[in-house]
């Protein structure tokens, strides 16, 4: 993810974490079936739909050979997030029906788990590579140093001369290794308990399109107030 893809995402995210609670401000009952509402809810729902576009152009070969997954990817990320929005809109903040807060906490959880699969694990991983890289400085720097000494106290011995010391002391290299392998392993606990993203957000998909589809039923069979 890029920097500006990360900040838009970001910014939708963060706008959806503060409209979610809205209802101990302000609620309108009504505002679903209105007009407006009812094309927020149509939004969302049609952006939703287009969510399947990136699981097809990556798993049917014949669309997968035409398409670019990573421009599809990103496509998936925006789309999912703006939908969330226009969801959340669309409730009017209204958290009565067991259907809507069902389909709500499904879409937020989608939207949450493609994000922190999308970034933030991706992210750790990065982290690591680089602390371990680091850290291999830190080892190399200190295995230099103890040669160093050790060959300076062998020839200290032999002319009876004290060994000069080192320009980076070997406690404050061994500090600072040990404080990034301990860094690491937090890191590499935190990365193994997001590693299961995937099986989260596929569940809360599966979960998402027939909630979708019986919430969109329902209004349809109890009519929508702004048709004639």
């Amino acid at each position: 993810m890029g920097d500006k893809e990360r900040l838009t995402v970001g910014t939708l995210l963060t706008g959806l974490a503060l409209f979610t609670p809205a209802f101990l401000l302000h609620a309108a009952p009504r505002f679903p079936g209105s007009l407006a509402g009812s094309l927020l809810g149509i939004v969302g729902a049609v952006l939703f739909v287009l969510l399947l576009a990136y699981s097809l152009a990556k798993h049917v070969p014949w669309l997968k050979r035409r398409t670019s997954l990573s421009a599809m990817l990103a496509f998936h990320v925006y789309t999912g997030a703006i939908g969330a929005v226009a969801g959340i809109l669309h409730t009017g903040h209204d958290y009565q029906s067991p259907l809507g807060i069902a389909l709500v906490v499904a879409m937020l959880t989608v939207v949450l788990s493609g994000f922190v699969g999308r970034y933030y694990a991706a992210q750790i991983g990065t982290d690591i590579r680089d602390q371990r890289q680091e850290l291999g400085t830190l080892r190399t720097r200190y295995d230099v140093i103890a040669s160093g000494i050790a060959t300076a106290l062998e020839a200290g011995a032999v002319r009876g001369t004290p060994a000069s010391q080192p320009e980076v002391p070997i406690p404050a290299l061994v500090v600072a290794i040990a404080d990034l392998e301990n860094a690491i392993g937090r890191r590499e606990a935190l990365k193994r308990s997001l590693s299961h993203w995937v099986v989260v957000h596929v569940v809360a998909a599966f979960v998402l399109y027939p909630l979708l589809a019986l919430h969109i039923w329902s209004g349809i069979y109890y009519g929508l107030r702004w048709l004639p």
